[in-house]
């Protein structure tokens, strides 16, 4: 993309109503723009980041065999009064009526409507297990709406729920789940941590959330910070004695800062030098409630003996509009975001230092025809001031940035700047390609 055909127009200095780090980078870089309260329009360089996190989700979704489908936002009120949480859930939720005065509802959540769903094909303890997702808008009326898309009313929800035939077999799509997301957030660059959790007004018996470790976080969290990452090369997920044991044995490092979690914490006898307090944001959320709206809803299957039993559930949430503003959270410095490679909105960044008829207009030409099929590359190719390029492309945070100068083109070399390090290197341009693939992930 040449930035002379993108839609990008960053402010030059930070919005004076924003107060968290990414809501005012978010709107510095033109990610987003406020439409209403709590509302935001994803202008095109915040929608190319939120599609690569939602591709992401989606390929190893699919490595795990989730299937995926897409539920209305809007939900009739019937379901909801028959799980009796149509009343419970509060004034979160935006009711609303047709022209037929039939009830409805803008979805802050599915559990009703996807057990109504397989409950009219999950006949037969054959068709089981089953775990479906989609990724859809949904809505929830906060009380007050802040800290731009972190705590919004309308945002992006990747939502997954699973359907087993006991409580054994739908333990262990928890588990699964667990891994799942796991393996998502080390995909997209960053490091949440798990935690036991309230259930809410989703309801269950467990739960745990998925915290990004930040400064600016509103949760307050510790755990043993001697801990190691899971290395998912090694996994077979069809062990399940194993992924269940891995589960059990990873999540007991961690605890939020409730007096509940800690005394349990504390009791695990952690060596005092190895706790760690910080603070942290809710990227995902698990939740296992077992029969809970199968009951309510009269979702029922066959078992091997004919007998009529009701269907095991969890459900499993990631916020990924959310994920976009905690990442930014988590990596940014006084010249604006640093992205993850795997979620940048272009990988590599090329400028072009004076435009005109000379070496480095030729060069830069050639390099973005060349490459823009095998790269994702945006190409500053506007005749503005140098020094305005470069703050541009250090705002919106590009991994990599190639800049084509004409004394050193002239003499066969590219300055190529990594954007997380600061650091410059002077590489040779025959040997660029190759400095890529060694030094970058693309």
């Amino acid at each position: 993309m040449r930035t002379s055909n993108f839609y990008l127009f960053p402010l030059k200095e930070n919005p004076t109503d924003a107060f968290l780090a990414s809501h005012k980078l978010m709107l510095r870089s033109n990610m987003i723009r406020q439409s209403a309260t709590g509302i935001y329009t994803w202008l095109p360089l915040g929608l190319i980041v939120l599609k690569n996190i939602e591709n992401i989700i989606r390929d190893l979704h699919k490595d795990f065999m989730i299937q995926e489908l897409l539920m209305p936002t809007i939900q009739s009120a019937e379901l909801w009064k028959k799980s009796e949480r149509y009343s419970d859930y509060g004034k979160e939720m935006l009711r609303i009526s047709d022209r037929n005065k039939a009830e409805l509802l803008y979805g802050p959540t599915n559990e009703e409507l996807i057990t109504d769903i397989v409950s009219k094909d999950l006949r037969s303890y054959k068709d089981f297990p089953k775990i479906l997702y989609h990724i859809q808008w949904k809505f929830r009326d906060e009380v007050r709406p802040r800290f731009g898309v972190m705590r919004c009313r309308e945002f992006l929800m990747k939502d997954a729920y699973s359907f087993d035939t006991s409580y054994e077999n739908s333990y262990l799509s928890y588990c699964k789940m667990f891994l799942l997301y796991l393996k998502i957030f080390k995909k997209l660059g960053i490091n949440a941590l798990p935690f036991e959790a309230e259930t809410g007004p989703i309801g269950g018996t467990l739960s745990h959330e998925f915290i990004l470790e930040t400064a600016n976080g509103e949760s307050e969290i510790f755990y043993d910070k001697t801990i190691n990452d899971i290395e998912f090369k090694n996994i077979d997920f069809n062990d399940n004695e194993k992924v269940k044991k891995l589960i059990l044995e990873y999540s007991n490092y961690y605890s939020k800062t409730s007096e509940k979690h800690k005394k349990k914490f504390f009791e695990k006898n952690v060596k005092l030098e190895n706790r760690k307090y910080s603070k942290g944001i809710e990227i995902g959320h698990i939740f296992y409630f077992g029969t809970k709206y199968s009951k309510k809803l009269n979702s029922m299957f066959l078992d091997n003996n004919g007998k009529s039993n009701f269907i095991y559930s969890g459900s499993y949430g990631i916020g990924v509009s959310r994920l976009v503003a905690a990442i930014i959270e988590s990596s940014y410095d006084e010249k604006g975001i640093i992205w993850p490679a795997e979620v940048a909105p272009f990988k590599i960044g090329l400028i072009n230092v004076r435009v005109g008829d000379n070496l480095s207009t030729e060069y830069s030409e050639n390099f973005y025809k060349f490459f823009k099929k095998k790269y994702s590359i945006i190409y500053e190719d506007r005749d503005i001031r140098l020094g305005q390029k470069l703050n541009i492309f250090d705002l919106i945070g590009l991994p990599v940035q190639l800049i084509i100068g004409e004394k050193n083109i002239s003499n066969n070399n590219i300055e190529v700047k990594d954007r997380k390090s600061g650091k410059i290197s002077l590489i040779s341009k025959d040997q660029i390609e190759d400095y890529l693939k060694k030094n970058y992930e693309f």
